[in-house]
């Protein structure tokens, strides 16, 4: 790559900020976030979400926009008008009726459409369905600058691959989808991430096959954690328990090693509607892809029964019990709390007179308040339980002694298949 590349990333969350710091190893880089209390927290070298460590965000910063290496985190516009490789980064969650919200997208393609100049390149990393970026962002793009598409600029179309909390498979080490608005432009895209991509790259021939292939990595993974569910409310009606049918199962060499629990976050919970979605605006109802979600989307409600059921046998009085919620981030040692099914859970308990009390020391307890109306405590209760479920598994409720938790008359629920014999019962 010849040409002097200047990288603006839009979005500094879960999946820009990642980005934005393995870029700025080796090329000028400015990180552009709306949310000011969040690049004012990055300028100072933190990471509330977690994703990039403090010596790694540190060692990247710069203080200004730059044409030399390094990160510049910023929340003015202008700071961008000297880029050339635009990557947009910004959540696609869906609305109460779980329709697609491109929202995000909206905006930051105005945004970006104010700094666009002739010869430069766009590119989306947000999960979409196939044709969300040609046909729903590139107008607002042409609208806001002026330009027509593959005449003056360029898009292109690169699936994020982050999975929060992970810290072995991080973006650098996940290979990467990539395509362009034309073979050029994809060749082009292509060679931007194959730079700094350490697992390599695989070219697309359209930006509508890539989209096409992010969404249903995740509808892939739903429809796979939806069938072992099944398999639990069947072998738990048979007394029959799940986790080692699926241990004895995993002996052949070709089995899926899918386990039980809630789908939450912001892919596999999501993505599976925007898949279905486009599938219906082109006539077809998908069948399976709904089936999956809907009996996923159940799980929360059938966790809180089964602990109800369990709290009865044991002569348990429900009705007024405290329930030890450990865990409300919709998966383990991660922060994010969005879409998490946790949440499910809770109502369904409260309905039956249960006081839940939820510990979890890395949600943010506004953020949980102010998303769900729900208040958590960061530090572990004082008192003694009814019952306990382990919602979330954080490392650090691994090493919790729960006999200091627990009433003489206790029910320790697994959710996570996590707690070995310790725990009354498991998912």
């Amino acid at each position: 790559m010849n040409e002097s590349i200047k990288i603006a990333v839009i979005g500094l969350g879960y999946v820009g900020l990642p980005l934005a710091r393995l870029f700025a190893t080796k090329y000028p880089v400015v990180g552009f976030d709306i949310n000011e209390p969040r690049v004012a927290s990055l300028k100072s070298g933190i990471d509330s979400t977690l994703e990039v460590g403090q010596h790694d965000l540190q060692k990247v910063l710069v203080d200004r926009p730059t044409d030399e290496v390094g990160l510049f985190c910023s929340s003015t516009l202008a700071d961008m008008s000297n880029c050339n490789y635009f990557i947009i980064t910004v959540p696609t969650p869906v609305d109460r009726n779980n329709r697609p919200d491109l929202t995000p997208l909206y905006k930051s393609s105005e945004t970006v459409g104010k700094m666009l100049k002739k010869g430069d390149i766009v590119i989306y990393e947000s999960t979409v369905y196939p044709g969300v970026t040609e046909e729903q962002c590139v107008p607002v793009l042409e609208k806001i600058s002026g330009l027509k598409l593959n005449v003056d600029f360029y898009a292109g179309y690169s699936p994020e691959r982050i999975n929060p909390g992970d810290k072995e498979h991080t973006v650098e080490k996940i290979l990467k989808v990539t395509s362009g608005s034309t073979p050029e432009i994809g060749l082009k895209v292509d060679a931007l991430y194959k730079s700094v991509i350490t697992a390599g790259t695989h070219l697309a021939p359209s930006i509508k096959v890539a989209e096409a292939a992010k969404v249903i990595e995740n509808s892939q993974r739903d429809i796979n954690i939806a069938f072992v569910n099944e398999l639990a409310k069947i072998f738990n009606l048979m007394n029959i328990d799940t986790q080692e049918v699926l241990a004895a199962a995993a002996t052949k060499w070709n089995f899926l090693p899918f386990k039980p629990g809630l789908v939450g976050g912001h892919c596999i919970g999501v993505d599976p509607y925007y898949l279905a979605q486009r599938a219906q605006e082109f006539g077809y109802h998908p069948e399976i892809i709904l089936a999956g979600r809907r009996l996923n989307d159940s799980m929360g409600e059938y966790i809180a029964s089964q602990v109800v059921k369990l709290m009865i046998k044991k002569g348990i009085s429900v009705n007024g019990a405290n329930l030890l919620m450990l865990g409300i981030t919709f998966k383990e040692n991660c922060p994010d709390v969005r879409n998490t099914k946790i949440v499910d859970v809770v109502k369904s308990l409260t309905e039956y007179g249960i006081s839940v009390t939820i510990y979890d020391p890395l949600a943010n307890t506004e953020e949980v308040q102010k998303e769900y109306e729900l208040k958590t405590v960061s530090s572990i209760p004082k008192e003694k339980f009814d019952a306990i479920v382990l919602g979330v598994a954080h490392a650090e409720f691994l090493k919790l002694n729960f006999s200091e938790l627990q009433k003489d008359n206790n029910l320790l629920y697994d959710v996570k298949g996590v707690l070995g014999t310790i725990a009354d019962n498991r998912l």
